[in-house]
């Protein structure tokens, strides 16, 4: 890899796809970087975190510039917007879990620290648990077993807490500390606001800074301009209500702060790929 590699966002990779309607997204290590000669250049997804475990094999791993061999019963951690990038030896065996972050959300309410400890990208090493669990997660991932969704989200959450015990195992403090102080006013100021719709401006107005800074420590912390995290969390909250409750579409959208539920469907539609109804059924399908 060259010193200074383009970060791509890789959509596709690993399953990525700009809806997730499923609970989770498993796959082969095998399936994704045998394609591309075993080397993935570096990238980032913004709104997925991702759980990697080498079953045998070997390789190298850079997480956000800094390089870490991989062997037998490596797990890694990449947290969302973190830029990461692997070479693996021909060969290599294990898997690939994605969780949008809905998912993380759902699973993880309640945990504020283990959500921290998460939050940062890792290289561990697996004390046969994590290897336990993968084929299970990629068994029901591709069955059509009854009560799939409520088995595969168990499942997700016992990988998570393993993770995170392989973090501690390595020693890793909270991640808090490492937030730009900006960023977690604005991330404050999102929850308070996003019904509001609330642009740019409003934020860095309401933290006294100009739009340009915040927008460039919001993209310098996450890979994505200030824009994009408030339409993010809008979809989210979108997503979440389609998925776990049954209100109806014009409901939603007027929870959201949308004055037509057209517009709703409209907006949700370019950011999503689906429409809200569709993005529904899609849920329905797979459980």
């Amino acid at each position: 890899m060259s010193s200074s590699p383009q970060i791509l966002q890789a959509q596709g990779l690993f399953g990525e796809s700009r809806q997730l309607p499923d609970v989770v997204h498993c796959e082969t290590i095998a399936a994704r970087s045998s394609l591309h000669d075993w080397e993935l250049a570096p990238h980032r997804h913004g709104r997925l975190h991702q759980v990697l475990l080498l079953q045998s094999g070997a390789g190298l791993a850079h997480l956000e510039g800094q390089s870490q061999p991989l062997g037998d019963l490596s797990v890694i951690n990449v947290a969302p917007g973190d830029v990461h990038a692997f070479r693996f030896e021909p060969g290599t065996q294990g898997f690939v879990v994605t969780l949008a972050d809905e998912m993380m959300e759902l699973l993880l309410a309640g945990a504020g620290e283990l959500r921290l400890l998460l939050g940062q990208s890792f290289v561990g090493r697996d004390d046969g648990a994590v290897a336990a669990l993968m084929p299970q997660v990629w068994a029901e991932f591709n069955g059509l077993g009854a009560a799939r969704a409520l088995v595969l989200r168990g499942l997700c959450a016992t990988l998570l807490g393993l993770v995170a015990r392989a973090a501690s195992r390595l020693g890793l403090a909270r991640a808090e500390a490492v937030k730009p102080a900006l960023l977690s006013q604005f991330e404050a100021l999102l929850e308070q606001h996003f019904r509001a719709h609330w642009g740019v401006a409003d934020y860095a107005r309401a933290l006294s800074v100009s739009p340009t800074h915040l927008s460039r420590i919001v993209r310098s912390a996450t890979g994505e301009p200030a824009s994009a995290l408030i339409e993010a969390r809008l979809m989210r909250e979108a997503r979440r209500s389609l998925a776990y409750t049954h209100l109806r579409v014009a409901t939603i959208a007027y929870g959201l702060g949308f004055a037509d539920p057209a517009h709703f469907s409209r907006v949700f539609t370019r950011a999503l790929g689906v429409s809200p109804r569709g993005f529904r059924q899609r849920l329905a399908d797979r459980t």
